[in-house]
């Protein structure tokens, strides 16, 4: 199993209340603010890790996509952050785990792998930063890997409206509809043996990018927004 570092996970009983306290103010309130609708939290599991796998067009995607679950999600963050210990308690409470700035991309993976055997949920946005427009760009390969890894599901999900809400760039938050749509667990394909085969990675990465079109779309027409 990856190691990660136990002090910055934030697993205390207060951290967990000041995450569902503060988790319920910024959700409800961005939630409220773009009059979210969400569709299909029946496909969060319950228990257990998992990923959540959501696109991403806006800043306000993460605030989102915490309102899929009351479960604490879990989210890199650049490691400088936890050189001033309040603030890198507070983060590590609403669910940021530090990555380093620089490193080698595996060091980060070995992380997110960690915190996903350790039985977290985890969030990342298989399309890496933030893009524009209607098509799900190519997808790294990160997030199926973290999964086949860890042996976890990814969930896929579909965020409508909100490219319109916080364009890139814009320091302003308009109050367009939203609408999330969370789909069906992908899970790594299992060869005649029942392992999962070396080609799983690509296999589940283009899975992914397939799921991920299709809950664009739908969330997109869910909350008004032309798909063009």
């Amino acid at each position: 199993m990856a190691e990660v570092d136990t002090r910055l996970i934030g697993q205390s009983r207060t951290s967990k209340m000041l995450y569902t306290l503060i988790r319920g103010l910024v959700v409800g309130l961005c939630v409220g603010y773009t009059r979210t609708k969400v569709v299909g939290k029946h496909n969060i599991p319950s228990t257990g890790a998992f990923l959540l796998a959501p696109i991403h067009r806006s800043n306000i995607d993460t605030p989102l996509a915490a309102a899929v679950t009351r479960r604490r999600l879990r989210f890199m963050g650049k490691d400088t952050i936890w050189k001033i210990k309040p603030i890198g308690w507070i983060i590590s409470a609403l669910g940021a785990f530090p990555v380093t700035r620089g490193t080698a991309d595996r060091e980060a993976l070995k992380r997110c792998v960690a915190v996903l055997e350790a039985g977290e949920p985890l969030v990342l946005f298989p399309e890496g930063t933030r893009q524009s427009g209607p098509i799900v760009q190519p997808l790294f390969d990160g997030a199926a890997y973290v999964a086949v890894k860890a042996g976890v599901p990814i969930i896929p999900v579909g965020i409508g409206g909100s490219e319109g809400v916080m364009p890139k760039g814009s320091k302003m938050i308009y109050p367009r509809k939203c609408v999330v749509v969370v789909g069906e667990p992908i899970l790594a394909p299992l060869d005649a043996s029942g392992k999962v085969p070396r080609s799983a990675v690509k296999d589940v990465t283009e899975m992914l990018s397939q799921e991920l079109q299709r809950l664009f779309n739908e969330a997109q027409s869910l909350a008004g927004t032309p798909n063009s």
